[in-house]
């Protein structure tokens, strides 16, 4: 479920159990219009997270954000938090936490659809993740019927 502030925004959710043996972004995967803000919001009270684009200027990671769009790292919100930023280029954008991405805290935003013309799901087989990891990213298709 999408926490709404206003009309264009959107709000995911970290979230962590008490002892902190699971961890996780709600929701794991959303669909958004060009422009919109996204706003992270660290609930989780046992625990930092890091809201990160999969990108070779982070990390030296491969790219699993669209081509023209800007990398971006929240760096560790304690909790309490929040980080926001707006995608504005159509794709498909897969971020992770950096001390949890082992742990499956990932998620998958996408931004448009695949009708627009500057649309970029390379993401999808981009690979540069283990593959337990990469089963835990809602398909594209999932994130749609969801909405």
């Amino acid at each position: 479920m999408n926490e709404v502030h206003g009309d264009n925004d959107v709000v995911i959710t970290m979230k962590g159990t008490h002892r902190g043996e699971r961890v996780w972004f709600e929701p794991k995967g959303v669909a958004i219009e060009p422009g919109t803000t996204v706003t992270f919001i660290n609930r989780d009270p046992g625990n930092s997270h890091t809201v990160t684009a999969y990108h070779p200027e982070i990390f030296d990671r491969v790219r699993r954000i669209p081509k023209a769009a800007k990398p971006f790292d929240s760096g560790y919100l304690l909790p309490g938090q929040t980080f926001s930023l707006t995608l504005t280029v159509p794709g498909v954008y897969d971020y992770y936490c950096v001390p949890h991405e082992m742990a499956a805290m990932v998620g998958r935003i996408i931004v448009g659809s695949p009708a627009l013309e500057d649309w970029d799901e390379s993401a999808l087989g981009a690979g540069g993740v283990r593959g337990d990891v990469s089963a835990q990213f809602p398909s594209v298709r999932d994130i749609f019927n969801a909405r």
